[in-house]
């Protein structure tokens, strides 16, 4: 069966960014990521905009406290270009930082509020941020100022020490004039981990975040009467683009919930009358566990957007069943896409739910064998991606940009297939990284800290199957001396991101198994953990 037709606005080639991409970009468009909020506030000013716990604030109210926001930055000093980092929470300051930094032209740097001293130091180095906005909570796991001598100021809530009060910044009089950028422009560094266990700061344009936009608006028929719920992290790329920005371009409401709890999740659901969710799969799972949930109103509920794992047929059919209105539609992409790359056709999940959907008009998807060729359709290889909404590369990495950005595509590192009527599927993953519930490891990264140990001799990563999360982390281990899994749980909880710690182990004193040629051999020690 051939995908449904949407009505998508009309397309045409462009050349963007310094390799002189051929893109296929929408005509007509929004050309900056404050446009966005522009356009909200002309066409839906005294509309919600957001809600978080008891706070609601019309689009009217946003476009005020953004520029009370954005002058109070430009007071003391923070001009365009300048690296802003958020370690914030789901809350509604979030989206001020980053509506307030684009106002100046500045750059949002969100980091995972999971993230340990380490990589932070790292992050913020790397970046050269010269403002932290941050939850006083997180004070504990900051680098000192001393590691980090290019940040000038630090800005928190509630009387942090050594930090000035985020409301305080909050000036009386507004600025109303958005700085002057190019679509080019990078407008948000999202970090992602690598292969080589060092992050890699991924480069979203205004060009991209708005294409992007309008993939999820238009393709999910997304309008001012909306309401979204923000249940995954802001500072991911699915939290920022698929929801944050794009409810701001159809100009809807999003509900903002500060932790996923599926009960909560459910009672705001009913009371703002939610239509429109996009959660990792294990979320939908844990709201169709809770008691009750059959009886709840949730009429309203008519898109279930879905990505970073499969979701089980049973789901799929236990949410049909239930909810019979709810359209569920995969997405596939990544931090390198600005979110989606593909997305499922409305009404086409049962019937293709082995796949990820279709390309979005802009994107480009081809199949390639290891010498960079493209394969046949059908036949599996690597999945390259081009469009509008692909980075240009990585910041201040030119030999990470080089390695994985050819001719305009992303080595995306998943292997897969499309098939004749264009649907993809994603079938391993060239790289060895695991997924725990949305959250993409790198074995490599944990693997690397684990190594630091003084009992560690040898080390491998692999994912433990999950009925809720897809994958857990669990390390094979063999030891130099004794060392209990509470203690390496504890070290490498010092390290590493929360999601990314190990939760189970197999420990030994004898050799981790390895083939002829000295490679871990990773699907035994796999095999060896489901017999168990």
């Amino acid at each position: 069966m051939t995908p449904p037709q949407l009505r998508w606005p009309e397309q045409q080639l462009e050349t963007h960014y310094a390799d002189q991409r051929a893109l296929r970009c929408f005509v007509d468009r929004p050309r900056s990521l404050h446009a966005l909020l522009d356009n909200a506030v002309a066409t839906n000013p005294q509309g919600t905009a957001l809600v978080c716990e008891h706070t609601r604030l019309s689009y009217t109210d946003l476009n005020h406290r953004v520029g009370q926001l954005a002058a109070g930055w430009q007071a003391l000093g923070v001009q365009a270009g300048d690296r802003i980092a958020l370690l914030l929470s789901n809350r509604i300051e979030f989206v001020l930082c980053l509506l307030a930094a684009t106002r100046l032209g500045a750059i949002t740097v969100p980091l995972s509020i999971r993230e340990q001293t380490p990589g932070l130091h790292y992050m913020l180095d790397h970046c050269g941020a010269v403002m932290l906005v941050h939850d006083a909570d997180l004070q504990a796991v900051l680098p000192t100022p001393e590691r980090l001598p290019g940040m000038r100021w630090r800005v928190s809530f509630d009387g942090c020490p050594g930090a000035l009060d985020f409301h305080s910044l909050l000036a009386e009089r507004p600025l109303t004039q958005a700085a002057t950028v190019q679509e080019e422009d990078t407008a948000v560094i999202l970090y992602t981990s690598g292969t080589t266990g060092r992050p890699k700061g991924a480069m979203l344009s205004h060009l991209g975040i708005v294409h992007s936009c309008m993939h999820f608006q238009i393709g999910m028929g997304l309008g001012a009467e909306d309401c979204s719920i923000a249940a995954v992290p802001l500072s991911h790329v699915t939290g920022l683009v698929a929801l944050v920005t794009t409810m701001l371009h159809a100009a809807g409401k999003l509900v903002i919930l500060p932790v996923f709890k599926a009960p909560l999740f459910l009672q705001l659901a009913e009371r703002e009358q939610m239509t429109h969710s996009l959660m990792v799969p294990a979320m939908y799972k844990l709201c169709l566990m809770q008691d009750g949930f059959a009886q709840m109103k949730l009429a309203w509920w008519r898109i279930g957007a879905y990505g970073g794992a499969p979701m089980p047929v049973a789901s799929i059919e236990e949410l049909a069943a239930t909810l019979p209105q709810l359209v569920l539609m995969n997405c596939y992409g990544a931090t390198e896409t600005t979110s989606p790359a593909t997305m499922m056709p409305p009404g086409q999940t049962a019937a293709h739910n082995d796949t990820v959907g279709v390309a979005v008009p802009c994107g480009e998807l081809q199949v390639m064998d290891d010498d960079g060729q493209a394969l046949p359709a059908g036949e599996m290889g690597e999945i390259w991606i081009k469009g509008p909404m692909v980075v240009s590369g990585y910041w201040a990495n030119p030999e990470a940009t080089a390695k994985e950005f050819v001719n305009g595509f992303w080595k995306s590192g998943d292997m897969g297939s499309i098939d004749a009527q264009g649907y993809v599927r994603i079938l391993d993953r060239k790289k060895d990284m695991l997924n725990r519930g949305g959250y993409k490891i790198y074995c490599i990264e944990v693997e690397n800290t684990l190594y630091q140990h003084p009992a560690v001799a040898e080390c491998a990563i692999v994912g433990k199957p999950c009925p809720v999360l897809g994958e857990r982390v669990h390390a094979f281990i063999s030891l130099r001396e004794e060392v209990s899994a509470a203690d390496l749980i504890a070290y490498c909880a010092s390290r590493l991101s929360r999601e990314k710690v190990p939760e189970t182990f197999t420990l030994s004193h004898t050799p981790l198994p390895r083939n002829a040629n000295g490679k871990l051999m990773k699907r035994e020690m796999r095999e060896a953990l489901l017999k168990g």
